[in-house]
């Protein structure tokens, strides 16, 4: 978990590196050097800033989104407010997570902050080399359609208009990128946040229809016996449940989510 949170932190922060071969402390993450006092005040600022919003940074870069998505959508379907708790579920999707990510996490910390932890190469070098791997794992499962609207975006944006219409003085923006590689992390990123909420969408929508099926046989045998006053899904439930532990529904759901991102 050490070295996936000093990944995560080195990903975004681009400027703190260790100088030494161990991370005894905070002050071995800081770049060597007579910095000033008010230097380092805003390194370690800088610093601790990362370390605190890298949740953040994991859900945005890895394939959690889906992950969480898809289970919360399976309680719901089921019918079950509190049971698995949220607790579970996040657990169950951040080792779900770890264990999709971790030949990323192991390119990235070998090809980046192992060079970088013995100086062999400088900050700006160790942020491609850590970033890149990421960056292949999100173009590998972002939908284009998504990608083209974000670049889109991003090239509207370097070229804004004045008002009126006309466009403005400003020196024109860079051609597009040749290849989907080329592209910063402010266009993929957000790119592939969106296509990974579509996609647990979908799955949620595909684990919802059995359990509304049953929901809707059960309505319609209490409707038709005259069982006005007993809510369909107090009777639903446990047939929900039984159906989900007979097709080993775990075993199903988690092989089918981790096989989506080979």
């Amino acid at each position: 978990m050490k070295r996936i949170g000093l990944v995560i932190g080195l990903l975004l922060l681009g400027s703190a590196h260790a100088a030494a071969q161990q991370v005894p402390s905070l002050e071995s993450l800081m770049p060597a050097g007579d910095a000033t006092a008010a230097g380092r005040i805003v390194q370690i600022v800088i610093l601790v800033t990362v370390l605190s919003v890298a949740p953040g940074i994991l859900i945005m870069v890895t394939c959690f989104t889906r992950f969480v998505i898809a289970l919360s959508f399976l309680r719901a379907g089921i019918g079950l407010q509190t049971t698995p708790a949220n607790l579970i579920l996040i657990s169950l999707a951040l080792f779900m997570t770890l264990y999709v990510m971790a030949p990323t996490f192991d390119r990235a910390w070998q090809n980046g902050v192992v060079p970088l932890m013995e100086n062999k190469i400088t900050e700006a070098e160790a942020y491609d080399k850590i970033s890149a791997p990421f960056k292949s794992f999100m173009l590998a499962n972002v939908r284009d359609k998504d990608l083209k609207l974000f670049s889109d975006l991003a090239q509207e944006h370097l070229w804004p208009k004045q008002n009126g219409g006309a466009p403005s003085t400003a020196p024109p923006p860079p051609p597009p990128p040749a290849a989907a590689s080329e592209l910063g992390l402010r266009v993929i990123i957000p790119a592939f946040m969106i296509s990974e909420l579509r996609r647990g969408f979908e799955i949620g929508f595909l684990m919802v229809l059995p359990f509304l099926v049953i929901d809707l046989i059960v309505a319609t045998l209490t409707m038709s016996m005259g069982m006005m006053m007993l809510p369909p899904t107090v009777i639903s439930l446990p047939f929900k449940i039984l159906f989900f532990v007979l097709i080993d529904g775990w075993n199903l759901l988690v092989g089918g989510l981790i096989r989506s991102f080979a």
